[in-house]
């Protein structure tokens, strides 16, 4: 019932920058865990970033730490994930999700989410 909208995505060259937003139609935003996945061609969907309901709280996978965040705006129940010094290895897919179950740490699984989004492709280009 949760439903997701991504956009942001593109095509950006070795070392440059995209910010990803995702919006959810819930009410009760404020109250999930989002995060952020990617699946690249022939791989899995894997974790990049998430992020407690207040924003206090971030966790992200090592390929990405120091290059993207995650943040969220919940007045308008949007989660956004900033891309910075991007690789051609961070070419994939990227989907947001919301966990909406309470848990003491936030989540890195993708069994531990409830809804997604419908994916925005990112490539970057040599």
């Amino acid at each position: 019932q949760v439903q997701l909208v991504e956009s942001g995505g593109g095509s950006v060259q070795t070392g440059g920058s995209l910010r990803l937003s995702c919006t959810a139609s819930d009410h009760s935003f404020s109250a999930y865990r989002m995060g952020w996945f990617r699946e690249a061609p022939g791989k899995e969907r894997e974790f990049v970033a998430a992020i407690s309901p207040s924003g206090g709280m971030t966790t992200y996978a090592d390929s990405v730490k120091g290059r993207l965040d995650i943040s969220r705006d919940n007045a308008n129940n949007t989660v956004y994930l900033q891309m910075n010094r991007l690789k051609p290895e961070d070419t994939a897919v990227y989907y947001c999700a919301a966990a909406l179950f309470l848990s003491l740490a936030l989540p890195t699984a993708r069994s531990k989410y409830d809804y997604w989004g419908q994916g925005t492709q990112v490539t970057v280009s040599s």
